[in-house]
């Protein structure tokens, strides 16, 4: 199955407004989502705005990228055009309840 269109949409906005290549900006992505316990090939927009906002700025902090919750707050706006793909995927409130221990 391939990567999700959200996921596919934050590594090439990440490429553009960093210094990162494209290996750099898949792999930032897959580490945060990791954390988060989702998968790039099924993970929504609903969800990757939460990635966004609760750990991705975090994994660019630790690679010395300045500025990184403006630059997750700008691509969390581009993915607003984007259409949920997963049907029956996890809320955005089930994704904070893992993000915070109790999922």
């Amino acid at each position: 199955m391939a990567d999700s269109e959200a996921f596919v949409r934050v590594c090439e906005k990440l490429e553009q407004e960093t210094d990162f290549d494209r290996l750099e900006a898949r792999g930032t992505v897959r580490l945060a989502l990791k954390e988060s316990g989702l998968e790039p090939r099924s993970i929504t927009p609903a969800q990757m705005k939460v990635v966004l906002e609760k750990v991705l700025p975090a994994e660019l902090a630790t690679r010395g990228v300045a500025e990184g919750e403006a630059l997750c707050r700008r691509i969390a706006a581009s993915l607003s055009g984007l259409a949920s793909e997963a049907e029956g995927g996890d809320s955005p409130d089930a994704v904070f309840a893992r993000l915070g221990g109790a999922g």
